[in-house]
C-alpha cells in the first residue's frame, strides 16, 4: 500500500496525452483531443472508470477550463477537491472543496471520502506532481493519442526513474491505447 488509508482505494491520474507527451497544447487548447471523442468503445471505457471513482482532484487551471466550457458540472455529486491559491466562482450542482492545504492532508481527506472507491488526480501535471512527490498516486492510466502537439503542458513535471509496471493495454481504433502503469514503491530512506 503506498500513501492511502485504505487498501480498496487507489490514487489515479487518468489523462491523455499527445505521443509527444503533452495534455494540452501551448494555448492550453484540447481541440486536437475532443476530435477522438467518437473513437468506438472510447465511451464505454471512460464510464467504466468514471463508475470506479468516488473524489476527484484538480487544480486551478483545470477547474477554469471547465468553467469555460459552460455546460452543467460533468462529475455528478463526487466531492471534489480544487487547489487554488485565489478565490474561484462555484459551479451549481458540484460538490466542490476549494483549498489551499499540502496535499497530503487533502489526500487523506479523499481517500476518507472514497468509501472504498478510487481517487481521481484530473487535469493539470503539476498538481499530480505533488502528489507524486508526497509518494500518493497509485496508478498513471495514460491514452496515448496519435498527434505530434510540438510544445504545451506536459504530462507530468517529476521525475519517475525507476520503471513504471505496465499492467494493463487497451487498443482503441485510429490509433489511441490507453496504457495502464502502477508506480514502483518508494525505496525506503538510506540509513544514516
Amino acid at each position: 500500500m503506498r500513501g492511502h488509508l485504505s487498501p480498496m482505494t487507489r490514487t489515479q491520474y487518468y489523462v491523455a496525452a499527445s505521443i509527444d507527451g503533452y495534455i494540452a497544447d501551448s494555448a492550453g487548447k484540447l481541440d486536437w483531443l475532443f476530435q477522438f471523442n467518437d473513437t468506438p468503445g472510447l465511451t464505454e471505457h471512460y464510464q467504466a472508470f468514471i463508475d470506479s471513482v468516488g473524489p476527484l482532484a484538480m487544480g486551478a487551471a483545470t477547474y477554469e477550463f471547465i468553467l469555460g466550457e459552460n455546460q452543467p458540472w460533468p462529475y455528478a455529486d463526487r466531492p471534489t477537491w480544487v487547489f487554488t491559491h485565489r478565490p474561484l466562482p462555484a459551479i451549481p450542482g458540484a460538490n466542490l472543496r476549494f483549498t489551499t492545504e499540502d496535499v497530503s492532508a487533502v489526500h487523506a481527506q479523499m481517500v476518507e471520502a472514497a468509501a472504498g472507491k478510487n481517487l481521481w488526480l484530473i487535469g493539470g501535471g503539476n498538481l499530480v506532481a505533488q502528489f507524486v512527490r508526497q509518494g500518493l498516486l497509485d496508478e498513471i492510466l495514460l491514452s496515448v493519442v496519435p498527434v505530434v502537439l510540438g510544445g504545451g503542458i506536459p504530462l507530468l513535471p517529476a521525475a519517475l526513474t525507476r520503471p513504471l509496471e505496465l499492467t494493463g493495454l487497451t487498443r482503441f481504433d485510429r490509433g489511441m491505447v490507453e496504457l495502464r502503469y502502477t508506480l514502483p514503491s518508494r525505496a525506503p530512506a538510506p540509513k544514516g
